[in-house]
Formats: C-alpha cells, structure tokens, sequence
C-alpha cells in the first residue's frame, strides 16, 4: 500500500488561497533542470495524450506554456534529487508558488507522478484516479507545462501543472 501511495498523490488542488503564497528563491534555484531528448518526448507525449483525453471528454485542448513547464521540471528535478515524492517541494512551496515564481499568475491545478516507463502508462494511472482526472478534465484549465525528468538511479518523476 505504502508503494501505491508513494507513486501516486491525489492532486485534487484547486488554487483558491494557496495561490498567493509565493516562493523565494536565488535565481540558480530557480532554474528548470535542462530536458534531455527523452525527457522530451515522454512530456511532448503526456501533453498529447492529455489533450486527447480532453477532447475525448468534451473539453479544449490545452496549450503548452514555458513557464509551466519550467515550474514542473523543476519540482520534478527536485524529487528526483531528493527522493521526496509529495507535491510540497522545497522550502515548504506549493504548486502555486512554483508556478508563479516561474512567472505564470493564475496556476489552477498539479499532477505528479513517479516510475512510470511510458507516457501511456502515467496519463492511464491519472486517468484512473479520481483527482487527478478531475485536473486534467477541468475545462476551465487553458495551459499546461509538463516536467518528466530521470533521477540519478534512471526512476522517471513527473509534474504536471496546469494554468487558468
């Protein structure tokens, strides 16, 4: 069970007064770790499978967003070199803090995710989890950023935010 949980945190956070804590950070924290080609993809892939479930369940598609994704690589970056698995990340910060100090204003929602090998795979599990669909159905959400970067020991962590 403690595995389950682990690799799986319910992200049924909607931003309502969490949105105004903000983050403070030197710039070298706060720059996204650089994707490599495979990360890449795997993001590239979990937006198109996202957006293929939202239009599937009548919802827009959502647009990717630099900021977004620089907030979710960087909170995936930072799971992979903790090993911390929680959507609170460093310094106590939360999703919305994240994303708005990566520039991006009106966060709405986070998904995260560890060890899965494909994008197939985590979109599945998301799918599957009434939380974490209930983010990516959420058709007042425009914009996405998807961060899915390799730990030292080659374990795949992922974030995904989700902006208004």
């Amino acid at each position: 069970m403690r595995s389950v949980l682990r690799r799986f945190a319910l992200a049924a956070l909607v931003v309502p007064a969490a949105a105004g804590v903000m983050m403070t950070a030197s710039p070298a924290q706060a720059a996204p770790a650089r994707a490599k080609t495979a990360e890449q993809i795997l993001q590239a892939d979990i937006v198109r499978l996202t957006n293929e479930q939202r239009t599937e369940n009548g919802c827009p598609v959502l647009t990717v967003d630099d900021r977004l994704t620089d907030a979710a690589r960087g909170h995936s970056a930072w799971m992979g070199r903790t090993g911390e698995f929680s959507h609170t990340g460093r310094g106590g910060t939360n999703f919305a803090a994240r994303a708005k100090a990566a520039g991006y204003a009106r966060p709405s929602a986070e998904n995260i995710a560890w060890g899965y090998r494909s994008a197939e795979q985590v979109v599945d599990t998301w799918m599957h989890s009434p939380g974490h669909r209930e983010n990516i159905l959420n058709c007042r959400s425009k914009t996405i950023g998807v961060g899915a970067v390799y730990a030292q020991n080659g374990a795949p962590y992922y974030t995904q935010e989700f902006g208004y």
